[in-house]
Order: C-alpha cells, then sequence, then structure tokens
C-alpha cells in the first residue's frame, strides 16, 4: 500500500511539475512576442556592467535613452529584439561580448477612444491576450445609441505620422456576417459613431 501510494504521489508531483514548466514556456514565449509600446516601462541589465543598469519608459517616439548609446528606437520590436538591438550597438564600440536582459517592468495600458452615438462614450482599454475587434470596443461603450449610424462608423488611426480613416459597414457585420470586417483595432485609435439623419 505504501508503494502504491508513493507511486500515486510521485506521478501527482510529476503532473503538477509538468504543468509549471508548460507554464513557465508559454509566459516565455509570451514575452518574446510582446511588442514594446510607448509608455511601458523597461528595466535593462548587461551581465558584469552593473553601471549599464537602466530603467527607462518608452517615450512616445518608441525610444529610450541608454548610457553609452544615446537614443534607442525600439519601434516594433519585441523583448528579444530589443535585447539583440542593444548587444549589436555595445558590440559596435564598447564591449566584446555583452549579454543584454530586458525585462517589462511596468506595461502602458493600451486603449482605444470611442466617441459619438454610442451609450458611455470614453476610453476603454484593449484586451492583453488577444486582439480586441471594432464591436467589442463599441460594446464596452455600450453600445450603439438610438439614432446612430451604424454603417457610416469609422476608426481614425495615426500610420507612419499620418492620419488614416477606416470605414466599417457594422450592418454588414452585424445582419450579413462578414466577420473579416470586424477589424482589429489598435491602441490610440479613435472610433467615431455619427448620428443617422434618417
Amino acid at each position: 500500500m505504501i508503494i502504491v501510494r508513493s507511486k500515486k504521489i510521485l506521478k501527482g508531483f510529476a503532473v503538477i511539475a509538468l504543468i509549471l514548466s508548460l507554464g513557465c514556456a508559454i509566459a516565455h514565449a509570451e514575452g518574446e512576442e510582446y511588442e514594446i509600446e510607448t509608455g511601458d516601462v523597461l528595466t535593462i541589465t548587461v551581465y558584469e556592467q552593473s553601471d549599464l543598469t537602466t530603467k527607462a519608459r518608452v517615450g512616445p517616439k518608441g525610444d529610450i535613452t541608454f548610457p553609452l548609446l544615446g537614443n534607442v528606437n525600439l519601434t516594433g520590436l519585441t523583448v528579444s529584439e530589443t535585447e539583440k538591438k542593444i548587444e549589436s550597438l555595445l558590440k559596435e564600440d564598447y564591449l566584446v561580448n555583452p549579454q543584454v536582459n530586458v525585462f517589462i517592468e511596468e506595461y502602458h495600458p493600451k486603449k482605444v477612444f470611442v466617441m459619438g452615438f454610442v451609450n458611455q462614450p470614453g476610453e476603454y482599454e484593449l484586451f492583453r491576450d488577444r486582439p480586441t475587434t471594432i464591436l467589442e470596443a463599441i460594446t464596452m461603450a455600450g453600445g450603439f445609441k438610438e439614432g446612430a449610424a451604424q454603417n457610416g462608423t469609422k476608426v481614425i488611426r495615426m500610420e507612419d505620422g499620418k492620419e488614416v480613416t477606416i470605414q466599417v459597414k457594422v450592418k454588414d457585420i452585424t445582419n450579413k456576417g462578414y466577420k473579416e470586417m470586424d477589424i482589429a483595432i489598435r491602441a490610440g485609435d479613435i472610433i467615431v459613431v455619427p448620428e443617422s439623419f434618417f
């Protein structure tokens, strides 16, 4: 009986260990896939170079200030890509084989603005674990108000320093089932729902 119980206990520990290792692997993968955003706070360390340890907030243009290097732009980079970029820059003129570690100490909340004929206009935080669609954002804002021109809905977005407007015919999504038109929105997007005059 003791042997049987011991085997069960060992199997239980093995299962727990497997779950924990999988969880760590998933978390690590997610950390590497995450693209660094404006407003994120990073802690950057360089192995055996304590004087280079830096805590920096990513600026509006996607850059940080790092010792020796000055401004470093991180726009569109993941955590692992950021580590490689800083290693490469340090290797050019300063260190032989730098080993850089980047830790996101504080995530800047990704938000979208919903305006116009919705029940609760305002600023709403996007999902962290998956994209947020335009209909989900409108739902967060309490849904359409009576008299809203649903097919006049538009997304105003900044791309490469230019304002871009994306028209979204919401009724084609809800009534015709065109789910591909329920586009993913980005942090900083402004969703505008106009009033219907008919």
